[in-house]
């Protein structure tokens, strides 16, 4: 090695689990522990496991990832859940974000609740409407929770609504696009989480009168997204109303009246789905 060169090997393991906390789960898994012992030890101390992202990662059999994984460690297969329970494990209850894919089931939700009591960011799977109804009991458990991300609005929000107050004191922020906002519904994120700084609600249905409700009702909000949504196109009231909101993003939202008329300007092949 030349004269001033940095080994990486030689790198102090505390350095290493800094750089390593920043990796992705198939980093962690399957390349970095392989490189050399050092970093293998890197990787088994929890704070390399802080993010748990899995979003991106394709758990299918002819997937990268679980191709590799199934060469790395000699085993046949891998499924999303036994891999997420080897991540859970190598979390040590440190974990502070965790994104779910599509794929994960509820008992996969079930084990986040009692193994990553810490999560600040929670982005969860797409639910049926039975697993739905579980979710407000899992809230309990992640007292640290400061942004909630789901696919779309559950059956259930009013309740879930009224968990995240009494549990998640910290939560600040919610991302719910592609959502269909009821009175009943603006009105349980004005009574329950009237201090939310950013709400996503993006490719949404939300009626004027629900987003003046939450723009009036949520003091604290500093950004507001409610891009390419239905029901509603900004005018002089809804200025005024917002007008103490940092970030107002409405870009490509329209009444009904206009999407009716683009409807059938488009024909039958035209279709949307809210």
């Amino acid at each position: 090695m030349e004269d001033g060169a940095r080994n990486w090997e030689e790198m102090e393991k505390d350095c290493l689990v800094v750089i390593f906390s920043k990796l992705g789960i198939e980093d962690l898994t399957v390349s970095v522990p392989f490189v050399c012992h050092s970093w293998h030890a890197a990787t088994r101390d929890p704070l390399s496991w802080k993010v748990l992202g899995f979003i991106s990662c394709n758990f299918m059999p002819w997937g990268s990832l679980a191709k590799l994984f199934a060469a790395q460690y000699q085993v046949s297969r891998v499924s999303f859940s036994s891999f997420f329970k080897l991540a859970v494990c190598s979390s040590g209850g440190l974990a502070t974000e965790l994104r779910f894919p599509d794929t994960a089931s509820m008992e996969d939700l079930i084990l986040a609740s009692k193994e990553c009591p810490r999560l600040r960011i929670l982005a969860l799977p797409r639910l049926t409407m039975e697993d739905e109804e579980r979710i407000p009991r899992l809230m309990a458990k992640w007292k640290d929770l400061e942004r909630l991300e789901i696919h779309s609005k559950p059956s259930n929000f009013v309740h879930l609504a009224a968990e995240i107050a009494q549990n998640c004191r910290y939560i600040h922020e919610l991302v719910m696009p592609g959502s269909s906002i009821k009175k009943e519904d603006a009105q349980a994120i004005v009574n329950f989480l009237p201090k939310l700084k950013c709400l996503d609600l993006s490719r949404s249905y939300l009626p004027k009168e629900e987003l003046l409700t939450i723009a009036e009702g949520c003091r604290e909000l500093e950004r507001l997204i409610a891009k390419n949504c239905i029901g509603f196109e900004l005018d002089e009231e809804i200025t005024r109303k917002a007008s103490r909101i940092t970030l107002f993003q409405h870009d490509g939202s329209k009444t009904k009246d206009d999407v009716s008329f683009e409807l059938d300007e488009c024909g039958e092949q035209y279709v949307t789905v809210i």
